[in-house]
């Protein structure tokens, strides 16, 4: 019997149960040990961040966004509709009502004229994803922004560690980038993420919100003699165990991006001789741009035919999955919206974008068979 095609998977690269046991018999288990030094300088160094602060989560990391935002009543942030979650409720549980923008149809990243659109005096902040970890049209976005220096760039990068724009790394390119470390992710860790701090006058005041309200950090610098209660703030930091596994992956980046290119590269030679032919859209990376690697996605021709081809693939052993429901229709996205708005391009794409199976375990003779069965279940 054929064995089954998992749509992700997360490898183990070699170090991760050593470090980890490495921490527990260290008897520094919580957070800020050596492993989280480390890991945080290999973040720091992907991304050029000025620091780096690891988090249980990419959404603890953009929810300690939210509280360095400082929001106010009335304030409003702009996300994309075509985004998980987290993009949005970060910000809802600060207080903020959510303006829910368009994204352009070719990299799916936030539309600079729908954010134009919805830009106001009430705005403090744009949120960018760059999905599948191919840049947003930061050009775009920047013109807009342009006459808002007030406006803060929040790059949700979950999907974008180590691609890079204009030959600057995703994770630089705003006021803060967050980072994940799920286990559906390319660097894993089970559960964990990093926010990039990319202003030097937000350091203070993270470390601070980041040590649960207290100015611990500046105890143990000698700044201080004592650390006492200064600010909100919550429990933010990674675990050093998991550290120690999310240190061993990052050591072994180079290989494993290596690896995700080479299935994207195989997927995108195999797939385009048929794509006019079948009706469907591969992945669009402008030239200025180096993806992530961390998804491959398809744009079917319509809702049915995506239907029709899951359930045959599935009938295949091989599991596909689609993504997103625009937030701006979900009953969480209108309650916390400011008001209604328009994504059409959104609500089409959510209906036809087809994930392929993608990560490190896949062979060579992974990606034939799931091509093979992609393209029989077109033209039946």
């Amino acid at each position: 019997m054929t064995e089954p095609i998992a749509f992700t998977r997360a490898v183990q690269v070699g170090g991760e149960l050593e470090n980890m046991q490495t921490a527990m018999e260290s008897g520094h288990t919580s957070s800020g040990g050596p492993f989280s030094t480390r890991a945080a300088e290999l973040v720091e160094q992907a991304t050029g961040a000025r620091d780096a602060l690891l988090t249980t989560s990419c959404t603890t990391a953009l929810e300690l966004s939210a509280l360095l935002l400082d929001l106010q009543p009335g304030d409003t942030v702009i996300v994309p509709s075509y985004t998980f979650t987290s993009s949005a409720l970060a910000f809802a549980r600060e207080g903020a009502r959510i303006l829910f923008c368009d994204i352009e149809p070719e990299t799916l990243g936030p539309d600079p004229a729908s954010v134009a659109e919805l830009l106001d005096d009430t705005v403090r902040a744009v949120v960018v994803v760059h999905y599948a970890g191919v840049a947003a049209d930061m050009d775009g976005l920047r013109a807009v922004l342009a006459d808002r220096p007030d406006v803060a760039v929040v790059e949700d990068n979950a999907h974008g560690l180590f691609g890079r724009w204009r030959d600057q790394p995703l994770g630089s390119l705003g006021r803060f980038a967050t980072q994940s470390f799920h286990d559906t992710k390319n660097i894993v860790c089970g559960e964990g993420g990093a926010l990039v701090l990319n202003d030097e006058a937000d350091d203070a005041r993270a470390w601070v919100l980041y040590e649960k309200g207290t100015d611990r950090r500046a105890f143990f610098q000698g700044m201080v003699d004592k650390y006492s209660w200064r600010d909100t703030g919550s429990s933010f930091a990674l675990a050093e165990v998991l550290a120690g596994y999310l240190t061993a992956q990052l050591e072994h980046a180079e290989s494993i991006q290596a690896r995700r290119k080479a299935i994207y590269d195989a997927y995108t030679e195999g797939l385009a001789p048929y794509a006019g032919e079948l009706g469907f859209s591969l992945p669009v990376v402008p030239d200025h741009c180096v993806p992530a690697y961390h998804l491959f996605h398809l744009l079917m021709p319509d809702h049915e035919t995506r239907t029709r081809v899951m359930a045959a693939m599935k009938d295949d052993g091989i599991q596909t999955t689609f993504h997103y429901v625009p937030l701006h229709s979900a009953p969480a996205g209108v309650r916390f919206s400011a008001r209604e708005t328009e994504c059409p391009v959104s609500t089409d794409i959510s209906r036809r974008l087809l994930r392929l199976p993608f990560h490190n375990a896949l062979s060579d003779a992974d990606v034939e068979r799931v091509m093979a069965s992609l393209t029989a279940a077109m033209r039946g």
